[in-house]
């Protein structure tokens, strides 16, 4: 395992990451560039990364710029659905494959702000960060820190996967799911 630096995150709501019908599931370099001008405003002001809503609503929780978003409530972690939009990462099938071994329910559909606001931990996954927790969350002037240190310490689902993930990559612990290939 490792050490994560809890991030702090801001509802983007003027600037969609994908639209329905577009490239947003795919891992394409042009789904990077439109988020580079919101990301740079949102560093501006404090913080690491920008959350996309949804473009057909404006009120579901799609992406982080370049990760898939987990929230958590309890034992449930729900994230948003597969439909076009979000990216079916390699880190987020094992996340949630992971999660559901450690006992949580794990649950695909709409999740909205208000989840996200009221949730008692949210965190991200993707191929560079692996998991990422989040500290905190700002929607419409109103912050909303996680866990009990108030966003400063990891939250205790993202540890747990984190170190449960990256333990199987670096072969610490037996690969149930026979993800790890030897390449030499």
């Amino acid at each position: 395992g490792g050490q994560l630096t809890p991030i702090d995150l801001i509802v983007e709501e003027r600037f969609h990451r994908a639209a329905p019908g577009g490239m947003g599931g795919t891992k394409a370099a042009g789904n990077y560039s439109p988020v580079l001008k919101t990301q740079l405003a949102a560093k501006q002001d404090g913080f690491a990364d920008v959350v996309y809503l949804d473009a057909k609503h404006d009120k579901y929780l799609e992406e982080v710029s370049s990760c898939n978003i987990f929230v958590v409530k309890g034992k449930t972690i729900r994230t948003p659905a597969l439909g076009g939009t979000i990216l079916p990462g390699v880190t987020r099938s094992s996340v949630m494959r992971l999660a559901e071994a450690h006992g949580y329910t794990v649950e695909e559909g709409d999740v909205t702000v208000d989840e996200g606001m009221e949730a008692d931990e949210i965190f991200t996954s993707g191929t560079a960060v692996v998991v990422c927790s989040v500290g905190s969350l700002q929607y419409r002037g109103h912050r909303r820190r996680f866990g009990p240190s108030e966003g400063k310490e990891p939250g205790p689902v993202a540890l747990e996967i984190y170190n449960a993930l990256t333990k199987l990559q670096l072969e610490e612990e037996e690969d149930p799911f026979g993800w790890v290939y030897p390449v030499c």
